[in-house]
C-alpha cells in the first residue's frame, strides 16, 4: 500500500512538471520576442512581443521560438534592420532551453536561456553561454 500511495505521488509530480512545461511552451512559441532593454535588471533581460508599443530606439534585437524546434534570432544587420540567424532549441531543464546555431560565417556562440518568469507578455530571461561539453 505505501509502495502505491509513493508511486500515486511520483505520477502526480511528474504530470504537474509536465502540464508547467506545456503552459509555458504555450507562452514563448509562436511570438516574436523583442529586448525591452529598458526594462532589464542586472543579469536579467526583459523581453515584449513585436506587437508592444516600445518607447523609440536605435534597434532591438529578439528571437522567436516555433514548435518544430526552430529557433530565430534577431540581430540589428549592418544596414539598421533586422537579420534573422536561424538555429535549433530544445529543452535543457524545467525552465530552460538550449539554444544552438547552424554553422555560419561569423558563428554565434550557443547558449541556454534560463526563464526567469514570463507574467502578462513579460518575459524575462537569464542569458548563459553553453560550452562544447553541454
Amino acid at each position: 500500500m505505501k509502495n502505491v500511495l509513493l508511486l500515486s505521488l511520483l505520477c502526480l509530480a511528474l504530470l504537474a512538471n509536465t502540464c508547467r512545461t506545456e503552459k509555458l511552451e504555450r507562452e514563448l512559441l509562436q511570438v516574436t520576442w523583442l529586448h525591452s532593454f529598458e526594462e532589464d535588471e542586472g543579469d536579467t533581460l526583459v523581453y515584449r512581443p513585436n506587437t508592444f508599443d516600445f518607447p523609440p530606439s536605435r534597434g532591438r534585437t529578439g528571437f522567436a521560438i516555433e514548435d518544430n524546434g526552430v529557433f530565430k534570432e534577431y540581430l540589428i544587420a549592418p544596414t539598421d534592420g533586422l537579420e534573422e540567424h536561424v538555429g535549433q532549441w530544445t529543452h535543457g531543464g524545467n525552465k530552460e532551453l538550449h539554444i544552438r546555431f547552424r554553422e555560419e560565417k561569423p558563428a554565434l556562440q550557443d547558449y541556454s536561456l534560463e526563464i526567469v518568469s514570463i507574467r502578462d507578455k513579460v518575459l524575462k530571461v537569464k542569458k548563459i553561454p553553453l560550452t562544447t561539453a553541454e
